[in-house]
């Protein structure tokens, strides 16, 4: 049946009650939250910060991020794509900003190195973006759905670890107990219940219930852990340069523009997956839009003491998983994020959700991201032996580094902070034989028609 006529709104610009704004919105804070606090959690014990320190990083992490999804997502002048895409700090930037960071002495000392090289290649992307958006004829389906595959296979292992007690039990009983595997599996079923059974509005936050009904179980089998709360402080806020001056060296710079690169590449696939799910037309215009932001909050990240942004891939998912599709949705979800940063005590409760509980939601969504990418790749033509080999060889790519450690172990610290990621590698494996096949031999390649997308019939909100 086709979309009523005389229904002008696309879903993604409709503007929902201040109450669905909010349920809605903090269903995706959930889903994020996880995710959101793990890289400077990560980068924090790697560079041998101390626990109030890395407690600030989180705090400003949370406040940044609500602050880069309302840009994104609501939209000023020509930055932001104004679509529901969840801004988190990118993984991508982990590995190169440990080493930055030890390469210049550790602790708070290397984090003023890491924020200048961040607030450059920020700007670099800002100004950069007009000119990347006209690469996009370089990103036909092959190479995007490849991308999109890629990261959702890339993360569904990150929810797995979850699901086994949190990468921080890896060697020790407890990981891989089967109290964590049915907390996460529990979830999962509940999950998959809600979606069968539940009405339109109860399955668009199925992915909510899911995550309180396993944090409230857990909660009274002793499995949640609220000791941190009454030692949070009510109120925190984030100043700009709180550890100093940001020192700008040249190799680190270069080092996070390559980053950026890479994260520019995937922020191009985040926005093609959430037009494709949403049947919100994507072009040059609002790719440049979405880097631009990429870049502008970047840039804030160096400055309120935190790190580089992109779209989160969980909360694509989520979005397929509700068929909620208003931006105004993420926009809610930033002012909640900005609240969490500022009251740590609030936001020690959202951590309190147990890693298997969390794990079991995320294997959903990282899965959902994957079957975008899947659905991208239906429009191209794998009949054809080249864009087969495009997949598969970088498929293969992609998994080498969690497969095969030592090799990257080996490598030049700034070679190997680059490339040891399956999402870089796979994605710029899928790029250059895009070239080498399709561009360099001047083959045609087939666009995604996005006119024919906003043609179809699109989900009405959950009423």
């Amino acid at each position: 049946m086709a979309r009523d006529a005389t229904k002008t709104t696309h879903p993604v610009d409709e503007v929902l009650p201040l109450p669905k704004l909010s349920l809605y919105g903090f269903q995706h804070v959930l889903a994020f939250y996880a995710g959101a606090v793990v890289v400077p959690i990560i980068l924090g014990n790697a560079i041998g910060l101390s626990r109030e320190e890395l407690v600030y990083l989180i705090n400003a992490d949370l406040l940044t991020c609500g602050v880069a999804s309302i840009i994104q997502a609501w939209g000023i002048w020509k930055i932001g794509a104004r679509l529901p895409l969840v801004q988190g700090v990118t993984f991508t930037a982990v590995s190169p900003m440990i080493a930055i960071a030890l390469g210049a002495g550790g602790g708070t000392a290397g984090l003023l190195v890491v924020y200048g090289s961040v607030i450059t290649a920020g700007i670099a992307t800002f100004l950069f973006a007009p000119f990347f958006s006209r690469l996009l004829k370089y990103f036909p389906p092959i190479v995007i759905g490849t991308i999109l595959t890629i990261i959702g296979l890339v993360l569904i292992p990150v929810g797995l670890t979850d699901a086994a007690g949190g990468a921080h039990l890896k060697g020790k009983p407890e990981f891989g107990d089967p109290k964590n595997l049915a907390y996460a599996l529990g979830t999962l079923l509940f999950i998959l219940l809600v979606v069968k059974i539940g009405k339109p509005a109860v399955r668009s936050i199925a992915v909510l219930l899911g995550l309180v009904l396993g944090t409230v179980v857990a909660w009274f089998l002793g499995d949640v852990d609220l000791g941190g709360v009454s030692e949070a402080a009510w109120f925190g806020i984030s100043t700009p340069f709180h550890y100093g001056l940001p020192r700008f060296e040249i190799f680190p710079i270069i080092a996070m523009m390559i980053v950026m690169m890479i994260t520019m590449v995937e922020s191009t696939g985040d926005v093609y997956a959430i037009g494709e799910v949403t049947g919100k037309k994507v072009d040059n215009e609002r790719v440049a839009a979405a880097l631009r932001a990429d870049g502008l909050t970047t840039v804030m990240g160096g400055v309120l003491n935190s790190f580089p942004y992109v779209g989160f891939s969980q909360n694509i998912g989520l979005v397929r998983m509700s068929r909620v599709m208003s931006r105004y949705i993420v926009v809610a979800a930033g002012v909640i994020m900005i609240i969490l940063g500022l009251l740590p005590k609030a936001g020690t409760v959202v951590a309190a959700i147990p890693g298997p509980v969390l794990g079991g939601a995320a294997v959903a969504m990282f899965g959902m991201v994957a079957s975008v990418g899947i659905q991208i790749l239906g429009k191209a033509d794998l009949r054809d032996e080249r864009n087969a080999l495009i997949l598969a060889v970088s498929l293969g790519a992609a998994l080498l580094p969690t497969t095969v450690t030592p090799f990257f172990e080996r490598m030049p610290d700034d070679v190997r902070a680059v490339l040891d990621s399956g999402i870089t590698l796979g994605s710029l494996t899928a790029i250059v034989l895009n070239l080498f096949f399709n561009v360099l031999g001047r083959r045609e390649t087939v666009d995604i028609d996005w006119d024919k997308v906003e043609e179809q019939e699109a989900p009405a909100p959950a009423s």
